[in-house]
């Protein structure tokens, strides 16, 4: 009997996960901040594909703090720094650690101009990533910390977890590897359950690369690795989310189940005192309500998308997790979004994708000689012996 070929080839695997994760990012950005109600008022009804800024024309005014140009298909700091995350194993070459970010991503992030979307304009990306995220130059670059240990003190959110997609990538159907390898890379950037979440999200794409990986399978894998708040808060939310099938009688239940982990409280733009502190018992919203979007689709790319973004607070990073996860488990990302998303912000959504699909067979081909390398050395010591 012939073996059943994979649904889909990794090369398509990683393509469905990077555009996957900027489409979603692009979707949610202009609906980020806010809650189902008042997404619901300002659109009169639910978000089913692009939309234009929250403020119309005023974008740039509306909101001094943050002047960008959110919607209209363009993507945010979430697709900028996974499509630098994937410039790093470009050079490299190889599994990545905390000392990869100090010294290529943090060096491409001060000092390569780019085309930012939200800015309309040309910047080094360091001008348009959140503070959280510009903790990276300052521990690595001006304060020359450890690099293991630079994520010490930022503010515990969800900055690391957002741009892991190439970590769990790289390790296809590896999710303990991808899980080791994301909580050391993310080590320069966060720590406690904001660590803990990068971890995760990785484990949570790479187990959607194993053939045959259904929502279900991913998030048993995810809940095998997870620790503390971040596994009680994916279980939770899990349970809850296998209660409906569709995305909008989901809403407030999936939000009901993770609040007692959350930290920043029913106001997402007036947080808690409590707000993202390091906690055991606490966990960031975000991982587990793309996780459970992704069981409310059963893995429908359209569907996982449109209730993340539909969800509000922090969406354009749930809507990036949810669909990086689908479009890694061979759910089609709809061409018209991903044509537009392309063309509105300027960038080639398939080159990293291209690029990192290389690099990834070049990791395993390395992993494989190392492995043979160990086993033989092993084997020599005595260490592995027959069966009687």
């Amino acid at each position: 009997m012939t073996p059943k070929e994979p649904e889909s080839s990794l090369d398509e695997k990683i393509t469905g996960a990077l555009v996957g994760a900027a489409v979603g990012d692009a979707l949610g950005g202009p609906v980020e901040g806010y809650s189902p109600d008042q997404i619901l008022e300002r659109h009169g009804g639910r978000v089913h594909g692009i939309v234009g800024p929250w403020n119309g024309d005023a974008w740039r005014t509306a909101r001094p703090i943050a002047p960008y140009h959110k919607g209209d298909g363009h993507v945010t700091d979430d697709t900028l720094m996974t499509h630098a995350l994937v410039r790093v194993y470009a050079t490299v070459r190889d599994h990545l650690d905390a000392y990869a970010l100090a010294d290529h991503l943090v060096p491409d992030l001060m000092t390569n101009p780019r085309w930012i979307p939200e800015l309309e304009a040309e910047a080094i990306p360091l001008q348009r990533i959140f503070l959280a995220e510009k903790w990276l130059a300052t521990r690595l670059h001006y304060g020359h910390v450890d690099p293991r240990e630079a994520g010490v003190g930022n503010i515990v959110n969800c900055g690391a977890a957002m741009y892991m997609a190439p970590v769990g990538l790289v390790n296809a159907a590896d999710p303990a590897g991808a899980y080791a390898e994301a909580l050391d890379i993310a080590g320069a950037h966060q720590s406690s359950y904001g660590r803990e979440a990068a971890g995760v999200f990785a484990a949570a794409v790479a187990a959607a690369c194993v053939p045959g990986a259904t929502p279900d399978s991913v998030v048993t894998a995810c809940l095998a690795l997870a620790k503390d708040g971040t596994r009680t808060a994916v279980e939770r939310v899990c349970e809850v989310a296998a209660r409906y099938s569709d995305f909008e009688s989901a809403l407030a239940p999936l939000r009901e189940a993770v609040a007692p982990y959350d930290t920043v409280g029913p106001d997402y733009r007036a947080p808690s005192l409590d707000a993202r502190r390091p906690s055991r018992t606490r966990a960031i919203e975000e991982l587990p309500v793309a996780l459970g979007m992704l069981v409310v689709s059963g893995g429908d790319y359209r569907h996982a998308v449109l209730g993340s973004a539909n969800y509000g607070r922090d969406c354009d990073s749930i809507a990036t997790m949810a669909g990086a996860v689908a479009g890694a488990l061979g759910s089609p990302v709809p061409q018209d979004w991903s044509k537009t998303v392309a063309e509105a912000s300027r960038l080639d959504l398939w080159e990293p994708a291209t690029t990192l699909a290389r690099v990834t067979r070049e990791v395993f081909a390395q992993d494989v000689r190392r492995r043979r390398a160990h086993e033989a050395a092993f084997t020599e010591i005595g260490g592995l012996r027959c069966s009687d």
